[in-house]
C-alpha cells in the first residue's frame, strides 16, 4: 500500500483541523478529495508532503514513516499546491532546469516534461510574462519532473478557462495511469472525469471515502451528493 495515513489528528491552538483521519491509497489511483472551504483538505495535503508536523498519528509513505525519513519520503512525491509558489523574475525553462538540479535528475527530462504539460511554446519566456493558464502548467511541471510515486494537486484547475481545464486534465490523467494522484477540487465535473474513488472531508472528519458511483447513489448529480453529505454535518 504506496500511501497510510493512520489515526491522524492536526491542531491549530484549539481547533482540531483533522480528526483521527485514516485512509488507505493503492498504486495507480486518481482520488477526489472533496469538502467545503475549511474541511481540511490543504491540513491533510500539507501533512502528507511534509510541509506540515502532524500532532498525533502516522503516515507511511511507500512503507516508510515520513515523519523519520522525510528527505526519502520527498524525492518521490509531487505537491502542487493551491498558490502555487514560482519564480516569476526566472524563464521557464532556467526554473525548472533548478528544480531538476534540486533532485539531481538529468536535463533531458526538462524536455519531456515541457512537451508533456504543453508549455513549449513558453518555455523561453519569464514565468511572470505568462498567462495563468501557463503557470499552472509550469507549476505542475515542477511537480512531476522527477516522476514522483504519488502526485498531490490542490485546486489544480482554479481559474482556467474551459480549454486550459480540459489540457490539464488530459495531462493530469495520463499521470493517473502509472502514478497515484490525490486531487482536491470544488468542481465535480472534474472529479467525474478524471476520479475513481471519492475522498469526502468535513470539519477534519472523512464522512465518505468510496468509488465515485457509490458516492453518488440514489443522487442524480455529484453536486447533490456533496450537499446532502456536508449538510448533515452543520
Amino acid at each position: 500500500m504506496p500511501l497510510q495515513i493512520l489515526n491522524l489528528t492536526k491542531k491549530f491552538g484549539e481547533q482540531i483541523a483533522l480528526n483521527d483521519i485514516n485512509i488507505s491509497i493503492d498504486k495507480n489511483e486518481i482520488i477526489g478529495l472533496l469538502g467545503p472551504n475549511g474541511a481540511g483538505k490543504s491540513t491533510l495535503m500539507k501533512s502528507i508532503v511534509g510541509a506540515l508536523k502532524i500532532d498525533e498519528g502516522q503516515i507511511i509513505f511507500n512503507g516508510m514513516d515520513i515523519s523519520r525519513h522525510e528527505t526519502e519520503s520527498k524525492k518521490k512525491i509531487g505537491f502542487l499546491p493551491e498558490n502555487n509558489p514560482l519564480y516569476l523574475e526566472m524563464y521557464v525553462k532556467e526554473y525548472l532546469q533548478f528544480v531538476a538540479n534540486i533532485h539531481k535528475i538529468p536535463e533531458s527530462r526538462i524536455d519531456e516534461v515541457i512537451e508533456l504539460v504543453g508549455i513549449t511554446p513558453e518555455r523561453s519566456k519569464k514565468i511572470g510574462q505568462l498567462s495563468k493558464g501557463y503557470k499552472q502548467r509550469v507549476g505542475l511541471a515542477q511537480a512531476i519532473i522527477h516522476q514522483p510515486d504519488l502526485l498531490i494537486l490542490d485546486e489544480p484547475t482554479n481559474g482556467l478557462d474551459p480549454n486550459q481545464i480540459i489540457e490539464i486534465r488530459n495531462v493530469v490523467k495520463e499521470i493517473g495511469q502509472q502514478k497515484t494522484v490525490l486531487l482536491s477540487t470544488h468542481i465535480m465535473q472534474e472529479v467525474e472525469a478524471l476520479c475513481s474513488r471519492v475522498i469526502l472531508i468535513h470539519k477534519g472528519n472523512i464522512l465518505q471515502d468510496c468509488p465515485i458511483d457509490e458516492f453518488k447513489g440514489k443522487f442524480d448529480s455529484l453536486e447533490e451528493a456533496f450537499a446532502s453529505y456536508t449538510a448533515i454535518q452543520n
